[in-house]
């Protein structure tokens, strides 16, 4: 927790002109993993192999990270870089170790605790996908000293029962208050509702590109039998061209404004992007270690690792990034692939690790086979 504290620390330190809030991103990610001395592992969801046909499972480790949302000068989308990384186990795995499990949503709530914690007075919005959708979840965020604003994907599911706030209690009525008014409709039972008041917007969508939608918004008590109601805005978003399905999305905060809302989520997708440049980059999923500590140390390195190859890349190049091009492909952008080279070239053509003098035209070798080399093993993965 140390070293999340400072690490959250650094990057709000060198990424602190965004003009956003604190936007943080939470999600979980499967390590596969197989192997009989590995005692955490265990069977879950794997997103990446699964389809809306077919779902399938895989044998790993899975880990929820936290991130933060931030601007960087040489990149048009944002970036999601991490700060804390948590091993969760599945009930089963708990129970054999004998410890008391925790779930995805629990794990959610202890991660935004700490955070608010060490940010005391900052704005913060946590985005979540479905899998943080939850009572107990909201009512912790809004327990808080500061209140955390979630927003997260809110089903179509019977259970997301919505209701009316509460009409005053009438005069010498006895009884405990009401916690909750009539039941509102359904949201399954508004997308289809000719009476719902439709709202258009154009807003960047998923790949960078604008998509024009359809919008509703309203004011909610989400109840589920056995918890507190809470209050919350939801969002009914449709496409204009059918591309694709509704949505509804909702956020803890009734005052934010809904676009704010789709935006906000619309950006969660850049936790994705980070997930698979940590595979194809800095060997997620390609670790041999089994010991208990080994593996509780590696993955979360490697996370770190990530915010800190962006973190000096943001140093070294505060304006813009050198990015290599070919002629079959050119790059608008740079991507992770471009800050990972600018950062090792930094490094290994540093002063203080060069063995031949500079003053001499030739090395050991050419000076241009040289640099043409070490191009080369600056972009190796």
């Amino acid at each position: 927790m140390v070293l999340s504290k400072l690490l959250l620390g650094l990057i709000l330190l060198v990424f602190s002109a965004t003009g956003w809030p604190l936007l943080l991103l939470v999600d979980d990610t499967l390590e596969r993993r197989e192997g009989r001395k590995i005692r955490y592992k265990s069977r879950f969801y794997d997103a990446v192999l699964s389809t809306a046909a077919k779902v399938v499972t895989s044998m790993g480790l899975r880990w929820i990270c936290m991130m933060v949302l931030v601007s960087v000068p040489w990149s048009k989308r944002l970036w999601a870089l991490p700060f804390m990384t948590i091993l969760t186990l599945a009930p089963g795995t708990s129970r054999k170790l004998h410890k008391p499990h925790r779930t995805l949503v629990d794990w959610a709530g202890f991660m935004i605790e700490k955070v608010r914690r060490w940010q005391p007075e900052s704005e913060i919005v946590l985005v979540g996908d479905g899998s943080f959708a939850a009572i107990v979840l909201i009512q912790r965020c809004q327990r808080l000293k500061k209140p955390v604003r979630l927003i997260s994907r809110l089903r179509f599911a019977k259970r997301a029962v919505l209701h009316d706030n509460p009409s005053p209690r009438p005069k010498g009525k006895c009884g405990p208050h009401p916690k909750k008014g009539e039941r509102q409709m359904s949201l399954a039972q508004r997308l289809v509702d000719p009476a719902t008041v439709w709202k258009k917007a154009t807003i960047p969508w998923y790949g960078g590109f604008l998509k024009k939608i359809e919008f509703a918004s309203g004011l909610s008590l989400w109840y589920h039998r056995g918890e507190v109601p809470v209050p919350v805005r939801w969002v009914l978003v449709r496409p204009t061209d059918n591309s694709f399905k509704p949505a509804a999305f909702f956020c803890s905060d009734q005052n934010l404004a809904p676009l704010f809302i789709l935006h906000c989520f619309v950006a969660r997708w850049n936790i994705e992007v980070t997930f698979e440049e940590l595979r194809a980059y800095l060997g997620f999923e390609t670790q041999r270690q089994w010991s208990d500590r080994a593996i509780e140390r590696t993955t979360p390195c490697l996370f770190g690792i990530f915010s800190l190859v962006v973190i000096f890349a943001r140093i070294l190049y505060p304006q813009g990034l050198p990015i290599r091009q070919a002629e079959w492909y050119k790059k608008d952008e740079a991507t992770f692939s471009d800050v990972l080279a600018v950062v090792r070239r930094s490094f290994w053509d540093s002063p203080n690790i060069r063995v031949s003098s500079d003053c001499n035209e030739m090395l050991l070798i050419p000076r241009t086979a040289l640099s043409s080399l070490l191009e080369v093993a600056c972009y190796s993965t």
